[in-house]
């Protein structure tokens, strides 16, 4: 869902903001687009859906669950299937939440960002740290356990004690999952024209660090396993669809500008394949009514393509690239092959990463520092 009623000031993603929406339109195309790739793939059962943006929260819960059933008419859609819609704190009443409950979402993830007032008006959000406390206590009370708060880190001006402090307060008020990530400065952005321009200092980098590594200590305090580079949860309530992706399994993008990897019919079952779908939502609803999809781009990925995405994605989780799903890809080359036995490498050396029987994964240490390690690491892939 590729709308927004504002852009914020530090988003590059697909968005659009538009006077009206035609949602009617866009519904038959998602509807349409979705039976078409589902029917172009091999997939066969699904195991969950994410509805992200833009934001989703500004559709009506009648499209949601069009675009559920148009799935579960073209593949198997279990009932305890995880079903995710990001969402504002500016749409999400208690009485809208209900709506897409009723349309089959079983999980919320809610773009809150920050909770202080000041923080939100220099991101461009729309809600305030109240509103965002009281879309997450609603959230909650619909669906407990499967809450999801997304916070931002490393804010211009932001101290480690005003970071500390908010933390402490979204760990009041959060459910079982806190995704934190740090803000990066985006070009074509407001905010990075600010911090380029010298409007605004850009945070050092010790003090994003320090950011990082004060978070980490406090969720795991609070029960929280780290089990991705910007995701922790506990109680197990990890996010089903976003471990599909660090995990290299397949998955279809539907919509304007959305990714998919799958493995088209009648390619064996090996040679998968990168679809982006246009990008500009009008050009994608045109080519869906024409063709039945908006895909922009198709790519067969190589072997060696795949396996760079699988040790690019498999290593920012704590598990890590178990020899199993390394040998799906990579029958012929094993983990120890490419980077050695346990100790071998100068990342195992440093304590950065680990090989061993359970596979290749990062320590705690690496883990902040992955993008570091992954140059080198996509070399000796490709060597060998």
């Amino acid at each position: 869902w590729p709308y927004c009623r504002k852009r914020c000031s530090y988003c590059n993603f697909n968005t659009y903001v538009v006077p009206a929406v035609d949602e009617a339109a866009v519904r038959a195309c998602l509807v349409r687009e979705a039976r078409t790739l589902l029917r172009l793939s091999q997939v066969k059962s699904i195991t969950s859906v994410f509805f992200g943006g833009g934001t989703p929260s500004l559709a009506t819960p009648g499209t949601i669950a069009a675009v559920l059933e148009a799935v579960a008419e073209a593949a198997h859609l279990p009932a305890g299937a995880e079903v995710t819609l990001e969402a504002n704190p500016s749409s999400t009443t208690t009485q809208r939440l209900a709506g897409f409950k009723a349309a089959g979402v079983n999980r919320l993830s809610i773009g809150v960002q920050s909770l202080d007032d000041v923080e939100l008006r220099l991101l461009g959000r729309e809600h305030t740290a109240a509103e965002a406390q009281a879309a997450v206590e609603a959230a909650r009370g619909l669906f407990p356990g499967r809450t999801s708060m997304d916070l931002l880190f490393g804010l211009p001006r932001q101290s480690l004690h005003a970071w500390t402090q908010g933390l402490e307060a979204a760990l009041r008020l959060c459910d079982d999952h806190i995704s934190l990530y740090q803000l990066t400065l985006e070009r074509g952005t407001v905010l990075a024209a600010q911090v380029w321009g010298g409007a605004l200092p850009a945070p050092p980098q010790d003090l994003l660090a320090d950011m990082y590594q004060a978070a980490r200590a406090m969720l795991v305090a609070a029960g929280f396993r780290h089990y991705e580079v910007s995701n922790f949860a506990r109680k197990g309530a990890l996010s089903t669809h976003n471990l599909s992706y660090w995990r290299a399994e397949q998955y279809i993008g539907v919509g304007p500008g959305a990714h998919g990897r799958f493995v088209p019919q009648g390619e064996g079952d090996c040679s998968r394949e990168a679809r982006v779908q246009m990008l500009e939502p009008i050009a994608w609803m045109r080519a869906v009514q024409s063709q039945g999809h908006g895909t922009g781009k198709r790519v067969m990925l190589s072997p060696l393509e795949q396996l760079e995405e699988v040790l690019a994605l498999g290593l920012r989780t704590d598990e890590g690239i178990t020899h199993e799903r390394w040998g799906r890809f990579s029958p012929h080359l094993s983990l120890e092959a490419v980077f050695g036995a346990a100790g071998q490498g100068l990342q195992q050396q440093q304590g950065w990463m680990v090989l061993d029987s359970g596979g290749l994964r990062c320590t705690e240490r690496g883990l902040a520092v992955l993008d570091s390690l992954l140059p080198d690491l996509l070399c000796r892939l490709q060597r060998a």
